[in-house]
């Protein structure tokens, strides 16, 4: 086990006042969707985030670790809720600006450089911590892959709920 923390510092304070600030956003929006659907979008987010720490910073790969030690702790389990509401702040923002599939591809590189921002200051604060050659460059193709998900998701539901 690799600890690089003891105390509750700046890496707690970061995981704790972006999601409280992603959560006021939610709740300060105008509703845009049927719950069901915002749970979804929201879930989204902390899906992937959860799908995507576990398959990159564990054995045997083990990019990096996430906030003070190398094992699974309790705040890691609150960061991955910071994922929700950017993921549903992503859709809401699509949706509102009635972005074309033409333009989406823009949106997307768009959103994946300020997802790639958010991760370079949790980097700041020790939210991550890289190892075995593992940098910021390398998560801007999975921000792509998966904001690319996102937009073939949210397709697919207005399919549905507009002809179901």
């Amino acid at each position: 086990m690799i600890v690089y923390d003891y105390r509750f510092n700046s890496n707690e304070w970061f995981v704790i006042i972006t999601l409280c600030i992603g959560i006021l956003l939610v709740f300060w929006l105008p509703r845009r969707f049927p719950k069901k659907q915002a749970i979804v979008y929201f879930m989204c987010g902390v899906f992937f985030g959860f799908f995507f720490d576990h398959t990159l910073s564990v054995i045997p790969v083990s990019f990096y670790d996430v906030n003070d030690t190398s094992n699974f702790q309790i705040m890691d389990f609150i960061s991955y809720w910071q994922y929700g509401p950017f993921s549903y702040l992503f859709f809401y923002i699509y949706d509102r600006l009635r972005i074309t599939p033409a333009l989406s591809p823009i949106y997307i590189l768009i959103c994946s450089l300020f997802s790639v921002l958010m991760e370079w200051f949790a980097v700041l604060f020790g939210v991550f911590h890289y190892r075995h050659g593992y940098t910021l460059v390398y998560s801007f193709p999975i921000y792509l892959l998966i904001e690319s998900i996102w937009v073939t998701l949210f397709y697919r539901i207005k399919h549905f709920t507009t002809t179901g």
